[in-house]
């Protein structure tokens, strides 16, 4: 069995920036990178607000840099899963996808957390290029332009309400015919000018061209069967995130909507010697400059449990 200081699971800027870390501090790691090497910035074109890049990065070239950066380090990234892991006692033990054996001394779990998406053929097609699941993100490229976000929660929201401080018109898609935001965020929608609710509908297509992107959405409602077709250059959506934490379900606490519960300020988790960092614990930013923070944080946490514990 092969034996480890720590294992990293999951890469993206948290994970990467875990094992920059871990790795200068002489920490052995074994990162292994997930279904999704890089995590969901690598599908993302432009990425303009991570610090460092004035002109902006790809997603792809920003997360090649990182993993680059781990690996002069000392950092050994596997591209591969973790199929099983064992956090019942130290050393941990964990079986990859291949069914080599690990033994850690401690375990950073960055697997991140996943966009639900509403399962259209064109919303993958467009995914990039007017299709996004981050206003924050990619709010700025449809500056004075329409667009659309579709959920009626509090963080459809705040993402409607984010964007209509740049965009020239926000239409809110709501399958319902009330919002389930709370009331705070509800009047903020309701009585903002630029903001108009489309509501009893749904999504039945996005529309656009591989020149342009996304040019428009085809609503249907739900009640009347009647439909309408939106004149928009982004389409946000904001029907909530998954984290990807099945593989410790029942072993670490999680929230009620199953993020990974950390002892703020620090990583740690539930379970000595375990701790957690970006999206798979935090439901609140889901930013990439957030995540490789904690990243940082979680392996100055695994260098002080090694010193105190070995």
């Amino acid at each position: 069995m092969e034996h480890t200081k720590c294992l990293i699971v999951g890469s993206g800027p948290a994970g990467y920036t875990a094992g920059i870390y871990t790795s200068r501090a002489d920490i052995k790691s074994i990162l292994y990178t997930g279904m999704q090497p890089g995590g969901q910035l690598t599908i993302t074109t432009d990425i303009e607000n991570f610090p460092g890049y004035p002109q902006g990065v790809g997603g792809k070239a920003m997360m090649e840099d990182l993993r680059q950066q781990a690996e002069r380090f000392g950092t050994e990234v596997r591209n591969g899963t973790i199929a099983t892991l064992d956090l019942s006692h130290r050393p941990f033990k964990a079986v990859d996808d291949r069914g080599n054996e690990i033994e850690a001394e401690t375990v950073i779990l960055a697997t991140g957390a996943s966009a639900r998406w509403l399962g259209l053929d064109s919303e993958k097609k467009y995914y990039g290029q007017g299709v996004s699941a981050c206003a924050t993100c990619d709010g700025y490229f449809y500056k004075n332009m329409p667009v659309a976000v579709v959920g009626g929660g509090d963080t459809a929201c705040e993402e409607a309400s984010y964007l209509a401080t740049l965009c020239s018109k926000v239409y809110q898609i709501v399958r319902r015919d009330e919002l389930r935001a709370s009331k705070a965020m509800q009047h903020r929608v309701l009585n903002n000018p630029k903001i108009e609710v489309c509501w009893n509908s749904v999504t039945e297509e996005i529309i656009g061209s591989d020149l342009d992107g996304v040019t428009g959405a085809r609503l249907r409602n739900v009640k009347t069967g009647e439909e309408r077709t939106l004149d928009i250059a982004g389409f946000f959506v904001a029907i909530g995130h998954q984290p990807n934490t099945d593989i410790v379900k029942g072993q670490l606490d999680l929230d009620e909507a199953g993020y990974i519960k950390v002892k703020n300020p620090s990583s740690a988790t539930s379970v000595d010697g375990v701790f957690a960092a970006g999206d798979v614990c935090d439901p609140n930013y889901r930013q990439a400059v957030v995540a490789a923070a904690k990243g940082c944080v979680a392996a100055i946490d695994v260098e002080r449990f090694l010193q105190n514990n070995n």
